[in-house]
């Protein structure tokens, strides 16, 4: 089974029920692609929201059990997908978890565990679609980093590195497959209106706000937006890029 149609391609979202997860599978749904969505089994409640949520899309949006800190566990799943759906052709690396609290208050678990998910995931996801989207001639990839993971945030020595990493991570893996017509990219949001932001403090929240230059906080559109553009078939000359989608909370040149 192969996917050189456009628009049979298929789209791996880890992450994939969470509220910036679920916005793009949406998004890559409206796109044309079949969607699998991946995220923790251990999710009920949220998984039959989920399902309950994108069941307009008529089956192009799936959900699939997976632990993207299992690496065996990755292999197992890339090649059930692609036996019963068909080969991976677009990866979006959401999937994300915080462990915060100052570093002299670290526990190691704190760091392990974060790192598993939000730096291993990646590693194990990518690994095991890599080689057949370079033996097609053809893949997207894109990593959600953070602006923390380029401007550092008190409390998330843990999150930062990793998100950091993502970054040095897809450049590294772009220059790897840039001649086999896969393209590796990062998009590192800013601060949105999520659970996650939900539940700083109103205050610090509002610190927050007034330091973001368009004055507000994204949504999981404007993230979804990014990944959709760079999983594009067009958008084959863009590889080793960080897509910051922050407000303009944070500016490099």
């Amino acid at each position: 089974m192969t996917s050189s149609n456009p628009t049979s391609r298929v789209a791996i979202v880890t992450g994939g029920i969470g509220g910036i997860g679920t916005e793009i599978c949406m998004r890559l749904a409206d796109a044309g692609r079949q969607v699998i969505a991946v995220d923790l089994a251990t999710r009920g409640e949220r998984i039959e929201a989920f399902r309950e949520q994108v069941s307009v899309y008529n089956g192009a949006i799936r959900f699939e059990p997976g632990d993207v800190s299992d690496f065996k566990g990755c292999g197992s799943l890339i090649a059930h997908i692609e036996r019963s759906i068909g080969p991976a052709d677009i990866l979006v690396n959401a999937a994300g978890i915080t462990r915060d609290t100052s570093l002299r208050k670290m526990d190691p678990q704190h760091w392990h565990d974060l790192m598993r998910v939000n730096l291993d995931g990646v590693f194990n996801m990518c690994r095991h679609v890599v080689e057949g989207m370079t033996a097609r001639s053809f893949g997207r990839i894109v990593n959600l980093s953070s602006v923390n993971g380029q401007t550092g945030q008190f409390g998330q020595t843990n999150y930062s590195a990793a998100k950091a990493g993502v970054h040095g991570f897809s450049m590294a893996l772009a220059r790897e497959t840039a001649r086999k017509g896969v393209t590796v990219n990062t998009v590192s949001p800013g601060y949105c209106d999520t659970p996650m932001v939900a539940a700083v403090p109103h205050d610090i929240r509002q610190q927050i706000i007034a330091d973001i230059p368009v004055g507000r906080l994204g949504t999981p559109s404007d993230i979804a937006r990014a990944v959709i553009f760079l999983t594009a078939d067009d958008a084959s000359y863009i590889t080793g890029a960080n897509l910051p989608v922050n407000g303009g909370y944070f500016m490099s040149f």
